[in-house]
């Protein structure tokens, strides 16, 4: 598959935005293993190879296990995921396929776990990753070519599977 066209160089203020955006996530609180979880979910739930690559990448680099990344389509069958974990994924995959509303027994399972300002800022990641999605898949970005730039994985000699 090739590239539609170079989206960031046509209209590069849209793009400085979204980037600012990720730069105040990155420092709002929330842990940066929930919000690739929350990135790596999304991406699959709309289906964007590009992101999923780069998230994934991302998350093992930050030290997320193949194991998690690997079942967190199926993170409802599995005893893998926080609680804490599993209200941001309920968050996020409500907002990604929001189209009847988000029903007040979610905001009641999730909000116990997150503070007022914390459930903004999670909310914002949701609403960001789906942005990029929705870029993505509509110029056709190719996945593949993205090196990450997060820490690697200190070896700790323990059994991550």
């Amino acid at each position: 598959m090739e590239p539609r066209f170079n989206y960031a160089k046509l209209a590069p203020e849209p793009l400085k935005a979204m980037y600012a955006i990720g730069t105040y996530l990155a420092s709002c609180g929330l842990e940066t293993s929930l919000l690739e979880l929350v990135k790596i979910r999304v991406s699959q739930i709309n289906g964007c190879a590009y992101c999923l690559d780069m998230h994934t990448k991302d998350a093992r680099a930050e030290g997320e296990t193949e194991q998690r990344i690997y079942l967190l389509n199926a993170w409802r069958e599995t005893s893998f995921f926080t609680e804490r974990e599993r209200a941001a994924l309920t968050w996020a995959e409500t907002l990604t396929r929001i189209g009847n509303g988000v029903p007040e027994s979610v905001h009641d399972e999730v909000s116990p776990h997150f503070s007022d300002k914390e459930l903004v800022d999670l909310t914002w990641a949701v609403v960001t990753i789906n942005g990029w999605n929705r870029v993505a898949i509509s110029y056709r970005a190719v996945p593949g070519s993205y090196q990450t730039t997060k820490r690697q994985p200190q070896p700790s000699g323990e059994n991550h599977a």
